[in-house]
């Protein structure tokens, strides 16, 4: 790496602190380097198809044309224009011709199609949309084939436990199948493929089944802790017309409320709270709402304690005076009472973990620290998926939802507070202010090192981007493995300002869940961010033509190390550890000879695209231009070839 600096100066640290950067490049239209143009084509004038060929491709053969004037699609849709959904994600296919065509010709206000290249497209899009507007997005796909495709997406969700509403077309009966595709299409039961890593299923065999078994997937999907479900539509169901339209009903959705955890624990984990002298509170997924922010903040400002973020979800102020995310292992190391707020992985924080040479662990809390979990996961969990991560030991097992039980966990703190405590408080909030204060300084400075490095670091990618945003309503709604900077830099104080990893951490997952995060911010008027890493978007390249057609804004700015870097790192490890050389770590790792561009990629899909940006110079100018572009409506991406992490 060819490194031009590495001494921090005063420019860069005002940079960090706001100010804007001096010697900034001139703001030059991006020019395409060494393009071929391509050999002139004959225009050829479209002939439409006419009235017998229509016909010969529209009506079965040797029978008269049939018309009807309902079907069970139509049902179908008016079922879900009752349900708070208003989009539907496909991949189109045959299986649920049905339902698709009652969506585009009948009578149909409210659900808007979302045309997707790839099925895990749709579903990662309605994850990323679900964890911004709080609702779920539904997506259709084509029997076992359609479904196959999904899961990687669904499995994130299921791990993330976030609600997507998932449907799959199918033909049940034999005798219905033609022969070729339908049969190695269709299955007896599609939602055995999933049904480890979804919260319910249903296949419905009448249209009165499925108004019931829509509504109750719907509250199913929606209730802690939240997770995808599945329904199965059989084509004919879908096709066929309407039989005894008087009989069916749609059932009322009646929304479930949260369950709060027992009053009598919640009690005895305020007693343990408010006595402590150094509590610490970590939470993971914790806020589903807005709400689930305030109360936290409410709760670590009563007591003046330490709260560590695993940013499953926006739950804690990036520069809260009481955040010591980056400072988890003295604050633990310190603690003696830990609240553990709707926590996934307890024990991976709770613990240090090497898998150098021997795999090991050692405890980073005291032995004799009370650990108190507040949270939905014991509610619900499955066997053969192992995302309910290793056991941890706990003192007191609080069942219910993080957010909905800290009203009644704070205000029980509050009773327990008296003059003496309050002044211990304050003097504990003090030297944790002051350290949060170091934090950041901190930050400030590593960020500057290798500023003017060419590839660029990915500090200054970060700090470049929010020079340009941080006046802005803004919406960061993905994130590149490891990229931690925003999290230390960036002023994220809303609840729409970030917005989670994956889950189950599947490759492919940032940019679909980005487009769909920023069609959820739409309209709202909001500005959407979203880092991505390069072998992510290569898993899922089609999702930038559906951001293009369906005009979403977003700017997707490609952290380009050119390799999938942990897996190079992983490498280079195994190789050192037998003494084998690491010279030949870049075999099957790294996405070179040759280099993608992954802006020609975008410009191919109706994206605007800038890069690849190799002078960090010229970083802050494509920054300009590509924000103007969002701003008008349209998604951009820059390709910023970069430092590893």
């Amino acid at each position: 790496m060819k490194r031009r600096s590495n001494s921090p100066d005063v420019a860069r640290r005002n940079f960090l602190k706001g100010a804007s950067v001096a010697g900034a490049a001139a703001l030059a239209a991006p020019t395409a380097a060494n393009a071929i143009p391509a050999p002139p084509q004959p225009k050829l004038k479209a002939t439409l198809p006419g009235p017998l060929q229509i016909a010969a491709d529209t009506q079965p053969p040797n029978k008269d044309p049939a018309t009807q004037t309902t079907s069970g699609g139509d049902f179908m849709v008016d079922v879900l224009k009752t349900l708070e959904i208003d989009y539907l994600a496909m991949n189109c296919a045959s299986s649920f011709r049905g339902l698709h065509e009652a969506i585009i010709n009948g009578e149909n206000n409210k659900l808007e199609i979302l045309t997707c290249p790839h099925e895990e497209i749709a579903v990662a899009m309605a994850h990323g949309y679900a964890k911004i507007e709080g609702k779920p997005m539904a997506m259709i796909c084509h029997g076992v084939v359609g479904l196959q495709h999904a899961t990687m997406a669904m499995y994130n969700a299921w791990c993330d436990r976030v609600p997507i509403y998932v449907m799959g077309g199918n033909i049940v009966e034999a005798n219905k199948r033609m022969a070729g595709a339908e049969w190695v299409h269709s299955a007896i039961d599609i939602g055995a493929l999933t049904r480890d890593f979804t919260k319910w299923d249903d296949q419905p065999t009448s249209l009165q089944h499925f108004a019931e078994s829509a509504v109750r997937a719907y509250k199913i999907a929606m209730t802690p802790p939240m997770g995808p479900v599945l329904l199965s539509l059989d084509a004919e169901l879908q096709e066929n017309p309407i039989q005894e339209a008087e009989t069916l009903r749609i059932p009322k959705l009646a929304k479930v409320a949260p369950p709060q955890g027992d009053s009598g624990m919640i009690a005895e984990a305020a007693k343990l709270l408010a006595g402590a002298e150094n509590p610490v509170i970590i939470c993971d997924r914790l806020a589903r709402t807005p709400a689930g922010l305030a109360r936290l903040v409410e709760l670590a400002e009563t007591l003046q304690c330490a709260v560590i973020d695993n940013a499953g979800r926006m739950n804690f102020p990036a520069r809260h005076p009481l955040n010591m995310s980056f400072r988890r292992g003295p604050v633990l190391s310190q603690a003696d009472v830990i609240l553990a707020l709707e926590m996934n992985d307890l024990w991976g924080v709770l613990n240090q973990f090497s898998d150098r040479i021997v795999r090991s662990y050692r405890q980073v809390y005291k032995k004799d620290a009370k650990v108190v979990t507040l949270g939905s996961r014991d509610l619900y969990l499955k066997a053969n998926y192992q995302d309910f991560a290793r056991f941890q030991e706990v003192d007191l097992a609080i069942a219910g939802d993080g957010e909905a039980s800290l009203p009644a966990l704070t205000e029980a703190v509050k009773r327990l507070i008296d003059e003496g405590r309050k002044s211990a408080y304050d003097a504990r909030g003090k030297k944790l202010a002051a350290a949060r204060l170091a934090m950041i300084e901190q930050a400030k400075s590593d960020a500057t090192l290798g500023w003017d490095a060419t590839p660029i670091t990915t500090a200054r990618m970060c700090a470049e981007v929010y020079a340009q945003i941080k006046d802005e309503d803004w919406s960061l709604v993905g994130n590149a493995i490891r990229n931690v900077w925003p999290l230390r830099l960036w002023d994220i104080k809303k609840s729409y300002q970030w917005n989670g990893s994956s889950g189950g951490a599947g490759v492919g997952y940032n940019a679909p869940a980005s487009v769909g995060a920023a069609l959820a911010n739409k309209r709202h008027g909001r500005l959407t961010v979203a880092f991505g890493g390069d072998g992510d978007l290569m898993f899922v390249p089609g999702t930038l033509w559906t951001a293009a057609h369906h005009r979403i804004p977003l700017l997707y700015v490609v952290h380009n190390n050119r390799a999938y870097h942990q897996e190079v790192m992983y490498l280079t490890a195994m190789a050192a550890r037998h003494g084998r050389g690491v010279e030949n770590a870049h075999i099957g790792t790294t996405l070179t000879d040759p280099n993608i561009d992954y802006a020609t990629v975008a410009r191919g899909f109706g994206v605007y695209g800038e890069g690849p940006i190799t002078d960090p110079k010229e970083l802050a100018p494509a920054i300009e231009r590509a924000l103007a572009v969002v701003k008008r409506g349209e998604p951009a991406l820059i390709d910023v070839v970069t430092d590893p992490r």
